[in-house]
């Protein structure tokens, strides 16, 4: 199985990707160290990650966005 076929765990790979800083800037919003708050909210996540706004302090590398929609098609799991 190759590694893009790896089944995606939010608590193993997605929830490592937000740093402390960008779970304090949007916690107005939602909670990104929440697998409720992000798998709620993934599509919108997942659109501000592509558009480069969020985080807010740069966008993240195209291979972690990558990650983060195989996640949100794989159905968000757990």
């Amino acid at each position: 199985m190759a590694a893009t076929e790896q089944p995606i765990s939010f608590a193993q790979d997605i929830k490592p990707l937000f740093r402390e800083g960008d779970r304090e800037s949007m916690k107005w919003a939602f909670d990104l160290s929440s697998y409720d708050d992000v798998a709620a909210n993934g599509d919108a996540i997942l659109g501000k990650l592509r558009d480069g706004t969020m985080p807010c302090d740069g966008a993240w590398p195209e291979e972690q966005v990558d990650l983060f929609q195989r996640w949100v098609d794989a159905g968000t799991p757990a």
